[in-house]
């Protein structure tokens, strides 16, 4: 298990997370759960009711559009630091991607209900995981736009 001060410099190293302040932080990294996956292991696929946000803190992780029955076909590989599931924390509609392990990682997860929790209780939390999911989304239409060009 990691020490609460490595979860926390992987928490600031994530999009979602890098706004917060550090004390905000801490909060959280208290919160994680450590999960290990496998290789070939499935987190969670396309429809599926979404609870948690996820940081992957060692491995890696595919993203896809496509339901399980296709998991070679990556959209998106998560690296050590980013988070992934994040969405269905703003909204209650069911997952739009699958996600599965592509080498043996170690994921550090946070329920939704538990997350909520914190913001009530620490609402500074709030506004920087706002601007951390702003600057995911610029990223995404840059990305986006650079296609086009």
């Amino acid at each position: 298990m990691s020490d609460l001060f490595e979860r926390i410099l992987l928490l600031k190293q994530s999009l979602i997370f890098s706004g917060v302040s550090s004390d905000g932080l801490r909060v959280v990294a208290q919160m994680l759960e450590e999960e290990n996956y496998f290789a070939g292991d499935r987190i969670y696929d396309v429809f599926d009711n979404g609870g948690h946000i996820f940081i992957l803190q060692s491995g890696r992780i595919g993203i896809s559009f496509i339901p399980s029955d296709s998991r070679n076909k990556s959209t998106a590989e998560i690296e050590p630091g980013e988070c992934f599931g994040e969405m269905n924390l703003l909204d209650e509609l069911p997952r739009t991607t699958s996600a599965y392990v592509l080498e043996d990682s170690i994921v550090l997860s946070l329920e939704k209900s538990s997350l909520r929790g914190l913001i009530f209780d620490h609402p500074e939390l709030s506004i920087g995981m706002i601007q951390g999911l702003s600057l995911r989304l610029r990223a995404a239409n840059l990305k986006k736009i650079k296609q086009k060009i």
